[in-house]
């Protein structure tokens, strides 16, 4: 039985043996193939990379010497410079030779314009941060200074130490929370509620005043940082004494209380005329 079995496989599998390897073949030659087009893509890729940066150099230098030629153009161009009378022009081709540092120092001399111009500029912003802070009031610097213009009389100050959290702490009309503390530029950020309202101020210096208009107040509310630690500041909140609304009251029982002493003064009666005395006989 085994034996007759043999025979009739055999065509079978010499009819199928072919197309298992044509089948073999061709995968083999489909791999190839990918292989070879993601090759072909990639160096198509890099030799795109190689001319973009060949065509940027070539566009650098020719901007390079567009302006080499372009200063060339001007030294040729640019009138001798008289000689002096009593010199010598033994040596007449140093008088039109081109100084090799000329631009360096004409560079040199920009360059130092424009630093003078930004210290200007500097100097005058501090100078109207000062005018601003003596219109409104001095900073104190120490807890003494405080003291020295709390004994003036004219705002309200206190003093706060707050740790950083987001919580807001309460000093004097408005809440206060510190988010960051950054003591190697000393400055904070801050988080501030006024007026049912949150602000957001951030990298606030050392000794600069925040100010804050509120209303029924004649003056800003001022908030200033005279210390700054890890994670905590110290400093305080100065706001006007008095209310705008308690000035206009006072200044109309002022206004209201004049005429009336005036009509008080002027409803007295006046004095009686004097009688002539009968002249003797």
């Amino acid at each position: 039985m085994e034996d007759s079995l043999i025979p009739t496989a055999a065509p079978f599998v010499r009819r199928v043996v072919p197309y298992v390897v044509a089948v073999v073949i061709g995968g083999a030659g489909v791999g190839y193939a990918v292989h070879e087009h993601h090759a072909a893509q990639n160096l198509a890729a890099q030799n795109e990379q190689v001319t973009a940066q060949l065509n940027a150099t070539h566009s650098q230098l020719d901007a390079l010497t567009a302006k080499v030629n372009d200063l060339a153009t001007r030294s040729e161009t640019a009138p001798p410079q008289p000689v002096p009378a009593g010199t010598s022009t033994a040596k007449p081709h140093a008088a039109t030779a081109p100084h090799p540092h000329a631009q360096d120092s004409r560079y040199k001399k920009l360059q130092s314009q424009v630093d003078a111009q930004g210290k200007e500029i500097e100097a005058t912003r501090t100078d109207l941060v000062s005018t601003r802070t003596e219109l409104t009031g001095s900073i104190a610097r120490t807890h003494d200074e405080l003291v020295v213009l709390e004994k003036k009389g004219e705002r309200n100050y206190t003093e706060f130490d707050i740790q950083k959290s987001k919580q807001f702490q309460r000093e004097g009309p408005l809440s206060v929370s510190l988010r960051k503390a950054n003591t190697k530029h000393q400055y904070a950020d801050l988080q501030l509620m006024v007026d049912d309202r949150n602000v957001t101020q951030k990298h606030v210096n050392l000794y600069q005043p925040v100010m804050f208009y509120v209303p029924d107040s004649p003056q800003p509310v001022e908030v200033v940082i005279n210390d700054i630690t890890k994670d905590h500041i110290h400093g305080y909140v100065s706001a006007s004494k008095y209310r705008q609304s308690e000035l206009t009251a006072a200044a109309n029982a002022d206004a209201n209380a004049a005429p009336g002493s005036t009509q008080t003064a002027n409803s007295n009666p006046p004095p009686a005329p004097r009688q002539k005395l009968p002249v003797p006989q």
